[in-house]
């Protein structure tokens, strides 16, 4: 995570952006510019608090800018400063405010639905352009230079990454399957069956909705789809009231929803559907019965942030196993269940300072970029879950201090971290959890 690389980065997005915009026709420009105007009003203000604001620190943390006091949820002069910070290295009018263009660069502008007869192809820019890419990073598939509205080569090889994921038949190019398994087309609904007699003829046929949500599928904010309106539903049917209705929209409502079923379970109140929270609602299997996993403590003191970037591309043709949990270094790193220190490693090309900490079935984490282990710790210690085993660093293949986090279910191949860690988040937590 060179932060040199990730600011060229941010510049070259921003310049694709301000290409893509001046190729849009007057017209169009006119009805985007209404659109803009009507997603400021709902956009975090300085001086709001929230999980919206939280959203937005964790997408200015991600993109490689610091902000004095961490994530804390509340829009004051720190994130206004890491905000015109961003918006100075982006090309943007440095305002230190979250306007339209600021938020969609940052990856908070809902997604829009695509049109089935009008598919986006290669050399193509606008909006639904940059709702495809969106909706790739939203699902775990990275576009090299983020989502800039404009359809060329990075955007056909991350097309071809997800439907590879998906099983689908690998085009690169946007079919109804890979819109629908994006979450950018709804999906057909089945008829239900009806006997050929005379009076099944006459009888109303009814629709029905199917869900085909998975660990590695949960809806995420902005999706529109089939499975969102599945989730809605089973917040319903379990009581809690979702604003507007079961509508397929994955909005604020939606998030406020899960918050409160959260809430009224005793579930970590994330606000996001993470993996217990779907087990839950009856969603998916249980962690347990998916032969996962359940973290008996996060990972990294707070402040931090962390977003779902597993299966990104990373050098000479890797890709990304794990979750990043990025904060200030010498941040305490805890170990996140019961188990020994079976691997210390220092000096790692890739991990630099690192440490193997396993569980007694054989499930095993990886912690790498350590600024240093904890003191006296050794290999083949046992350690408690909640326990300092060392502190966030940028040791081996990075600049920016992290913990790069990897969860291998009883010794197998490494799983998807993001809904683990996500059912466990304390990234709001700054206080030293009590040591044994």
């Amino acid at each position: 995570m060179n932060s040199g690389i990730i600011r060229k980065a941010i510049v070259a997005v921003a310049v694709s952006l301000s290409i893509a915009t001046l190729a849009t026709s007057i017209s169009a420009t006119s009805v985007a510019a209404q659109s803009v105007n009507a997603k400021s009003a709902s956009l975090p203000q300085l001086g709001e608090s929230g999980p919206e604001v939280t959203r937005m620190q964790q997408a200015i943390v991600a993109r490689g800018f610091t902000i004095k006091g961490g994530i804390d949820g509340s829009f004051g002069p720190a994130t206004q400063v890491a905000l015109k910070s961003l918006q100075k290295v982006a090309g943007f009018a440095a305002t230190g405010n979250l306007d339209a263009k600021t938020a969609k660069f940052l990856g908070l502008v809902d997604v829009a639905p695509l049109s089935k007869s009008n598919f986006p192809t290669v050399g193509a820019s606008g909006d639904a352009v940059w709702s495809l890419q969106q909706a790739l990073i939203n699902n775990g598939v990275q576009v090299k230079g983020g989502a800039d509205g404009k359809f060329g080569l990075a955007t056909s090889i991350a097309l071809g990454k997800f439907q590879s994921l998906k099983g689908l038949a690998v085009t690169k190019t946007v079919d109804e399957s890979t819109a629908i398994a994006l979450g950018l087309l709804a999906a057909p609904v089945q008829k239900a069956s009806t006997k050929k007699t005379v009076a099944a003829a006459s009888a109303p046929v009814v629709a029905v909705a199917t869900s085909t949500i998975t660990i590695d599928s949960l809806p995420v904010r902005g999706q529109k789809s089939d499975n969102v309106r599945a989730l809605q539903n089973a917040l319903i049917n379990a009581g809690i009231e979702v604003k507007g209705g079961a509508d397929g929209v994955f909005g604020v409502a939606t998030s406020v929803s899960i918050g409160k079923f959260q809430s009224a379970t005793g579930l970590n109140v994330s606000t996001v559907l993470d993996a217990p929270t779907a087990a839950a609602l009856g969603l998916i299997p249980s962690l347990a019965e998916l032969g996962l996993p359940t973290l008996q403590a996060f990972p990294v003191q707070g402040r931090c942030g962390f977003t779902d970037t597993w299966g990104a591309a990373r050098s000479a043709g890797r890709s990304h196993e794990g979750t990043d949990i990025i904060g200030a270094r010498g941040l305490a790193l805890y170990a996140a269940m019961d188990g020994t220190i079976s691997k210390m490693t220092t000096g790692g090309a890739l991990g630099g300072t690192s440490l193997r900490l396993t569980a007694a079935d054989g499930t095993y984490f990886y912690y790498a970029h350590l600024d240093a282990f904890a003191a006296n710790l050794a290999n083949g210690q046992v350690v408690r879950a909640g326990q300092i085993v060392g502190y966030l660093g940028s040791t081996g293949d990075t600049n920016t201090p992290h913990l790069h986090f990897e969860v291998h279910p009883k010794g197998g191949a490494a799983v998807n971290p993001y809904p683990i860690l996500k059912a466990v988040d304390a990234c709001n937590v700054t206080e030293l959890l009590p040591q044994p």
